[in-house]
């Protein structure tokens, strides 16, 4: 991929990642973390301990997704550093760029990711 090109995705990853950072500090309450920010179990004896357990289980799945979403961001930078940003990781083709500009942070051409989601779906555990 041309420097011009992987520059305009850096520039969009970039974006991003600092719009994904700020989003989860005005979430979790500025720098403290999301363990911190959540209402303490104790304060309120009339709340219902499955209502807890289920704000609990959110909040943990949230934070999942999150992290990874993260690491999907710093993996493309990673890729944009290392000159092979765009192909796919499975057969080395171009992905092709209106595919990067609806997903920044695809690792494969359609063909492969269908595939993997593919093997997923039958139970197989193939690495990402």
């Amino acid at each position: 991929m041309s420097s011009p090109i992987s520059d305009t995705f850096a520039q969009q990853l970039q974006q991003m990642r600092t719009h994904l950072i700020a989003q989860l500090r005005a979430q979790r309450g500025g720098q403290i973390g999301r363990a911190d920010a959540a209402p303490n179990p104790h304060d309120d004896q009339s709340s219902d301990r499955s209502q807890l357990g289920a704000e609990r289980d959110l909040a943990q799945a949230l934070d999942e997704r999150e992290t990874a979403e993260l690491n999907a961001i710093d993996a493309a930078l990673q890729r944009i550093a290392a000159g092979d940003y765009g192909l796919c990781l499975d057969c080395g083709i171009g992905i092709p760029t209106a595919r990067l500009h609806a997903n920044p942070t695809a690792m494969r051409c359609v063909a492969c990711q269908g595939r993997l989601e593919a093997a997923q779906g039958a139970g197989a555990h193939p690495t990402m």
